[in-house]
């Protein structure tokens, strides 16, 4: 008789941060289901590295159907998947829906929609960190019975799978002897500039950090392009790798990086994940207790980003980052 094979879903749709944080929870599905054939519905920017991850059999990049056309089309992929369970690692009115569609007779589901078999009904859920709430999710769903879900105890997201791509030269290019560098991450969401410590003062730190021995490396997307060019104005040898870098180079380059720095954007958390000593900087629009990055962190919040001196920064990055000259 030919042996069944487990089938399961894993849904995580956006964004970014959002997205590396899951990588914890998806590593612990993995691990539960050693054997499953474990398929991921995401969205479009995250199939190269969901591709990348091992803990997929497959990627579709069909989460987020907007037609009646579409959204047929996903009833019918998922239901020819002949799921056993399901994981709903987005808990948003989208993945509500999407367990909706698949009435009736739906999978097993590990989530908050209505209605599902494996819920998650901590009525503190929503006061969590993204990992200690996914992996007090995944206790309910009964997978992971003594999950630490004290604030601070879950396990941070395990990159060791994009770093070892890595190439072995420096992946920043140097002189005989290069300086270590330093992460720039100015840029963000374009619709929430709220989220952005202002360009004049990266530049103004940029200048800061050269003077102490480091190199300065600038990642973003292409439409960042002009941030960069801004802060080489003041420190005309920072590099410029807006728009040159996919999400794991981002992570390669955060592993081999002296310190990072950045708004609370999603490629900062690639970095802080990969392991790079990492400022981080919250205005009041976001909650660091909810989605701070972990690791080496050092965190800076103010309602207004812009009362978040140059100085203060400075310190934080020479906390965790002392300028190679001072080094033993």
């Amino acid at each position: 008789m030919p042996r069944t094979i487990e089938r399961i879903l894993v849904i995580k749709l956006s964004a970014l941060g959002d997205f590396v944080l899951a990588l914890a929870a998806m590593k612990k599905i993995r691990e539960a289901h050693p054997k499953a054939h474990i398929t991921l519905l995401t969205t479009p920017p995250f199939e190269a590295l969901a591709k990348t991850c091992p803990y997929f059999n497959a990627v579709d990049t069909g989460g987020r159907p907007e037609s009646f056309p579409e959204w047929m089309a996903l009833r019918k992929r998922l239901k020819a998947m002949n799921l056993s369970r399901v994981y709903d690692l987005q808990t948003s009115a989208q993945s509500n829906r999407i367990f909706q569609l698949l009435r009736p007779g739906p999978p097993d589901w590990s989530g908050i929609a209505f209605g599902c078999s494996l819920p998650h009904r901590n009525p503190l859920r929503n006061g969590m960190h993204t990992l200690e709430r996914q992996a007090d999710q995944l206790m309910y769903a009964g997978i992971w019975p003594d999950a630490p879900t004290e604030p601070g105890t879950a396990p941070a997201p395990d990159l060791s799978w994009v770093l070892r791509q890595a190439p072995a030269e420096r992946p920043v290019p140097g002189g005989v002897k290069p300086r270590p560098y330093v992460m720039f991450v100015p840029g963000g969401s374009a619709h929430r500039m709220d989220k952005r410590w202002p360009l004049e003062k990266y530049a103004e730190l940029a200048k800061i950090l050269y003077s102490r021995g480091f190199d300065i490396v600038i990642i973003g997307g292409p439409q960042e392009t002009t941030l960069a060019h801004a802060i080489q104005r003041h420190t005309p040898r920072a590099r410029d790798l807006t728009g040159r870098t996919d999400f794991g180079r981002v992570a390669i380059l955060g592993a081999k990086a002296a310190l990072a720095i950045g708004n609370d954007t999603g490629p900062l958390h690639l970095a802080a994940a990969a392991g790079a000593p990492t400022v981080v900087l919250f205005g009041k629009s976001s909650d660091p207790t909810l989605s701070a990055p972990r690791g080496r962190v050092a965190i800076l919040q103010a309602d207004n980003l812009a009362d978040l001196s140059v100085a203060q920064v400075a310190q934080a990055a020479n906390s965790l980052a002392p300028a190679p000259s001072a080094r033993p």
